[in-house]
């Protein structure tokens, strides 16, 4: 079954370190999400406590993340969950050496049952069409953790995309974005993420959703504003009604 959260980095931006994860959960569950995709934690114990939380609010997490790889890897295993990232890393850093080193991230989560997602992302090495080929050719076991907006923002099909790594899907982000300056260089100066329905990218959202439901997609459907111009509990709801016309 299909479970719709937030990808709440957009979240951390408006609160600031202070909102904690019941204050999230709470706002989540009347926004009509089903949990959070990143639990963000210090130690296993830590971990363990704040996903009963979510458990008794009735929401969930996808990942987990601590400081070291190994701890996020072991940590995701034994809560029971299904997926860990890459590491993000520049543009400027060696793409051959960055694909050796996930093949090794995945060799090893093998071990545990876990599969590893690379997420496409502006700004950072596998942000086109053109590279995230390149990338998936010489990583042939990775999955994706597919980001729309940051697809289409990279002049990227996000449909084509799609139909081409539908069985690598472990999660889907789905994004907006509006324009502030098509002439910048910088991408985040070029472009602002908003809700669901309130960017140049219209509908396309609603065909990606359409196509993977008929496809039979059961994981997890992330929405993530990034930035927030107001309080993020109305951009959310505008984004889960927009979900909503999909029939989800």
């Amino acid at each position: 079954m299909i479970k719709i959260g937030v990808a709440d980095y957009g979240l951390s931006c408006w609160y600031g370190a202070t909102y904690d994860y019941q204050d999230r959960f709470d706002l989540l569950k009347a926004a009509g999400y089903d949990g959070i995709e990143r639990l963000e934690v210090s130690s296993a114990g830590d971990a363990v406590n704040i996903v009963a939380d979510a458990k008794r609010n009735g929401l969930d997490f996808a990942t987990c993340r601590g400081a070291k790889a190994m701890e996020t890897l072991r940590w995701t295993a034994g809560l029971g969950m299904k997926y860990v990232w890459t590491d993000p890393v520049p543009l400027n850093q060696p793409f051959d050496d960055f694909c050796r080193k996930v093949n090794a991230q995945i060799e090893v989560s093998e071990k545990y049952g876990i599969e590893v997602g690379i997420h496409n992302h502006l700004g950072l090495l596998v942000e086109t069409e053109e590279q995230l080929d390149e990338f998936m050719e010489k990583c042939p076991k990775c999955k994706l953790i597919f980001d729309t907006g940051h697809m289409a923002g990279a002049y990227g099909d996000p449909l084509r995309v799609l139909d081409k790594y539908y069985d690598k899907l472990v999660a889907v982000h789905l994004k907006d974005y509006v324009i502030k300056d098509a002439e910048a260089k910088i991408w985040h100066q070029r472009l602002r993420f908003c809700e669901l329905g309130g960017g140049v990218m219209g509908d396309l959202n609603l065909d990606i959703l359409k196509e993977i439901i008929k496809r039979g997609y059961d994981k997890w459907i992330f929405v993530e504003h990034d930035t927030h111009l107001q309080d993020p509990l109305i951009d959310l709801k505008i984004s889960r009604e927009f979900i909503r016309r999909a029939g989800i």
